[in-house]
């Protein structure tokens, strides 16, 4: 049976192996699970700044959400950031992916967020078609970005 649950401490190892597969596809993002499980861990020990989201079937996890509150002066209020949305190759195409979104989107109004943004690679049209199938629009926004050591 699948189910989508929050996540806790105790599934942060198997989360840190989706970020692993995630990461290497991304252009901009490496794999480095000692960073992963320590970003894993504040979210889930601090939910005023984020959910992490577990699509769960029977024991083993097969997907993930992340979301991140912050507020917005453009919006006047509580927003958030959909990151890490992942669903193993092997159970996609059945709707989890679908399912995990819609998820996300119930806790993110239930906390009373006022606008989901996310990001993706430029070139993943696949997952540029999959959120714009589920009510999401390109922005005229570009993302730039500055590490701070």
């Amino acid at each position: 049976m699948t189910q989508i649950t929050p996540a806790s401490p105790a599934d942060i190892p198997r989360l840190c192996e989706l970020l692993t597969m995630l990461f290497a596809l991304e252009a901009d993002f490496a794999p480095a699970p000692e960073k992963q499980a320590a970003g894993l861990r504040e979210i889930i020990a601090h939910p005023e700044a984020g959910r992490i989201l577990v699509l769960r079937e029977g024991d083993a996890i097969i997907g993930m959400a992340n979301l991140l509150f912050t507020i917005s002066t453009a919006c006047g209020g509580k927003v958030c950031m959909l990151e890490d949305v992942i669903v193993r190759p092997e159970q996609r195409g059945d709707g989890l992916g679908t399912a995990l979104l819609e998820v996300a989107i119930a806790v993110a109004q239930q906390e009373g967020c006022l606008r989901i943004t996310l990001l993706t690679d430029r070139a993943n049209d696949g997952a540029i078609r999959f959120y714009q199938r589920n009510g999401f629009a390109l922005s005229e926004m570009i993302p730039l970005r500055k590490l701070l050591d």
